[in-house]
C-alpha cells in the first residue's frame, strides 16, 4: 500500500518522529512523508510514534492508498528532497 502521512508535533519531540518516519518513508516537505509499506510495517512504525508523542498535544495522520494504480501525484514549484535535512 502507498501511504502519506502528515504531522503537526510539539517542538520537543519532532526530531523524534522525523527519525522513525524517516526509517519507513521518504521525508516529502517539512511535516509530510510517503512511501510504500506493508501493513506489518505501518503497524510497527506506529506502535514506534506511540512511544513517542502526546496524544494530547500531537496529531499524526495516516492517508492509506490501498491500490496505487489510483493514485496521482503533481507538484507545483520544485520537488523537494529533504533527507538531507534529518540530523
Amino acid at each position: 500500500m502507498f501511504v502519506i502521512i502528515t504531522y503537526d508535533i510539539n517542538e520537543e519531540r519532532v526530531n523524534k518522529v522525523r527519525k522513525i518516519l524517516k526509517r519507513y518513508f521518504v521525508w516529502v516537505q517539512n511535516s509530510v512523508f510517503e512511501g510504500e509499506i506493508s501493513i506489518g510495517k505501518l503497524e510497527k512504525c506506529k506502535k514506534e510514534l506511540q512511544l513517542v508523542i502526546v496524544p494530547e498535544e500531537d496529531s499524526i495522520y495516516f492517508y492509506i492508498i490501498e491500490n496505487k494504480n489510483n493514485y496521482a501525484k503533481s507538484i507545483l514549484g520544485l520537488e523537494k528532497n529533504m533527507d538531507s535535512y534529518i540530523y
